[in-house]
């Protein structure tokens, strides 16, 4: 199912997205950062995406890369470089959930160590989405799956933020990627209080071991310390030391953690490391809902 998950219409008629071809680059992407204005249409499990408008689009979305995207820098080698990318397989789809509290903090989820798939990494609960699933109720299974939290039916309201290619292992320093995906952020604006929405989480502990809420503040800094950007992004020099979190104990309980700043504003490293930190795409995620309340 995967090969026919992400179309694209770069000319006319509609075709699946290769997994070893970089979407971003063939819907007409330069070398230069993004994101690019990207028309879009979403029908029960499938995503379709165009550099231009056409019929059925419901969206015009910033669609981004990381710099050191591998799929962008196979683009630039011949193919027979890369034996070891299959030729059967599409791009998958994916969705994360930028949920925000009525006070206007962000929930953040770390991913276990255990995990194969960015393993320790911070990043807003979500994940694939499945055939013949609307685009925000795969949203809503994500987050009550990994957080436990499910939103009362009028309480809530939400918009689509921007879409993400997202590769792993995300460098060709670490090995040939074997997951491409095409991830739509959702920002989900709760009228519950960040008080109101921690009393009922309950992590799903084979996938979340901590979370986290960051206002805006936090989030801006987190936000510029952009992975692969040839200038550094001005960071706040009042920032505290340690955000606070909470972490899930073996035994099911939670525990206070600080997380140091530092962590939070590490980069992509250039070998595979299982490294604490906040992923490339939730950043890009976070300067979006930083532009969504015109911060």
């Amino acid at each position: 199912m995967a090969a026919t998950r992400v179309l694209l219409l770069p000319v006319r008629d509609s075709e699946s997205a290769s997994f070893a071809r970089s979407v971003c680059g063939i819907l007409g992407a330069g070398p230069e950062l993004g994101p690019w204005p990207t028309y879009c249409s979403f029908k029960r499990g499938h995503l379709v995406l165009s550099a231009r408008p056409f019929p059925g689009a419901s969206a015009r979305l910033p669609l981004q890369r990381p710099p050191f995207c591998p799929f962008a820098a196979l683009d630039q080698q011949p193919r027979a470089s890369a034996p070891e990318l299959p030729t059967n397989r599409g791009v998958d789809l994916g969705v994360a959930v930028v949920l925000q509290s009525s006070d206007q903090t962000v929930l953040l989820t770390r991913r276990t160590r255990t995990l194969n798939i960015s393993p320790n990494l911070w990043v807003p609960p979500g994940g694939h989405v499945e055939l013949e699933e609307e685009l925000l109720d795969g949203g809503l299974r994500e987050l009550w799956e990994e957080s436990g939290l499910q939103l009362p039916q009028g309480q809530f309201s939400w918009v689509p933020l921007g879409l993400w290619e997202s590769a792993y292992p995300p460098r060709l320093s670490w090995g040939f990627p074997k997951y491409h995906h095409i991830v739509l952020y959702l920002l989900v604006i709760s009228q519950e209080s960040q008080q109101q929405l921690q009393a009922r989480i309950q992590p799903n502990p084979s996938e979340v071991s901590a979370f986290m809420w960051l206002g805006p503040d936090v989030a801006a800094a987190v936000a510029a310390t952009e992975d692969g950007a040839e200038t550094t992004r001005t960071v706040p020099q009042d920032l505290p030391p340690s955000v606070p979190a909470v972490e899930l104990q073996e035994d099911g309980e939670f525990q206070p953690l600080a997380v140091p700043m530092s962590t939070l504003l590490q980069t992509t490293p250039t070998t595979a490391e299982a490294k604490e930190r906040v992923s490339t795409g939730t950043k890009f995620a976070l300067r979006l809902w930083l532009q969504h309340l015109g911060r």
